[in-house]
């Protein structure tokens, strides 16, 4: 009988969630999660078949990370749910910058394009402050998004260091304008 592993799967999914968080999604490697635990990499393939099942838990666990800063900036009420969204989003990129990057910076292609989680709790607060029915909405959204990515992608790799007011400002800005625009109030 071979002898039990000493770690469980939770602990070498975080032990690899640190790893990335501290040093990038490329650092993660069998020999430096091995390291990373005190141990060499054998253990690892007696809980999970590859390193890309580890990926994939790592991938699993910063999103569930992400989408915790989303609930909790949308239930705080600092500010009106919608923004709530996107300054959690760019707070997440300031943060968590190596997740951030595995989560939104990373080669997408042959990924399903999905809207994520969040939308649907967000279009409901679009639709309610614009006045847009749901197709409108989402392209609201849409739009929207790509600016606030933007800022947390500058955030994120250190090409921007606004402080979160700036950043609250000009997303208001943003959000008036796309508003004033999609209501034919714009030019």
């Amino acid at each position: 009988m071979p002898p039990r592993c000493r770690f469980t799967r939770d602990q070498i999914i975080q032990a690899a969630l640190d790893l990335t968080r501290e040093a990038g999604a490329a650092a993660l490697t069998a020999r430096a999660l091995g390291e990373r635990l005190g141990s060499s990499p054998r253990p690892i393939f007696s809980l999970f078949e590859s390193m890309a099942e580890v990926q994939r838990e790592v991938l699993r666990a910063a999103d569930d990370l992400y989408q915790s800063y989303i609930r909790r900036d949308m239930a705080a009420g600092q500010y009106p749910p919608y923004k709530a969204s996107g300054m959690a989003y760019i707070r997440f990129a300031r943060e968590e910058r190596e997740l951030f990057k595995l989560l939104f910076m990373r080669d997408r292609a042959g990924e399903p394009l999905a809207p994520g989680r969040e939308m649907e709790a967000v279009i409901p607060a679009i639709m309610a402050g614009t006045g847009l029915d749901r197709e409108r909405a989402e392209r609201f959204h849409l739009e929207m998004w790509v600016f606030v990515h933007g800022i947390a992608s500058m955030i994120a790799t250190s090409y921007l260091d606004w402080e979160m007011e700036a950043v609250s400002d000009v997303l208001t800005d943003a959000y008036m304008g796309l508003k004033a625009w999609f209501r034919g109030e714009g030019t």
